[in-house]
């Protein structure tokens, strides 16, 4: 099995910097943005972009993690109860420019329950989609507003992305056996 650094942490926080400015640059009103991050490593994104938010554009932006175990499509009832953690969302989504973000974008299926599980809390003014690494193989017709990197891969390949602990950081691109 191989394994490949196709960005490394310096290439990551580029990413970050450059959709943050995006992100400024094509929201009409700041004062109404927030961002939530998807569980579990679109929370360290999210985190970072709302720290970039404050540091580029000096707006405290309301930040929030999102689970949306129960709203996937392709989990049984029985693997949503045993994944499902609580989402933390301290306000309401009503009114405002969501921002869902996530470590990698694939089939769309855990963007499309995220979007859900947002409505499912209110009615924001608009959702965007922010992602770092864009791969392929939508199975839904979903497209993401920010993109870090696209990176063309086959279904026989992984994209980790590692932000936290004891291990090299960046985004690795794993071939799988079948």
């Amino acid at each position: 099995m191989r394994k490949v650094m196709v960005m490394d942490e310096t290439a990551v926080n580029r990413s970050l910097v450059r959709i943050t400015h995006e992100i400024i640059e094509k929201t009409d009103c700041t004062d109404s943005l927030c961002v939530l991050g998807i569980k579990s490593r679109g929370v360290v994104l999210a985190e970072i972009l709302t720290e970039n938010l404050k540091k580029f554009a000096d707006i405290n932006v309301p930040f929030g993690v999102i689970d949306a175990t129960m709203h996937r499509d392709d989990f049984t009832a029985e693997q949503k109860k045993e994944r499902a953690t609580e989402s933390i969302i301290p306000f309401d989504v009503t009114g405002k420019t969501v921002i869902i973000v996530d470590d990698v974008l694939y089939t769309g299926r855990t963007a499309r329950a995220a979007i859900e599980t947002v409505f499912a809390l209110g009615r924001p003014k608009a959702v965007r989609l922010a992602v770092l690494i864009d791969r392929g193989h939508r199975e839904i017709p979903i497209r993401p507003d920010f993109v870090g990197k696209n990176i063309p891969t086959s279904r026989k390949e992984k994209v980790s992305v590692v932000m936290q602990g004891e291990d090299t950081r960046g985004v690795f691109l794993t071939e799988t056996a079948d």
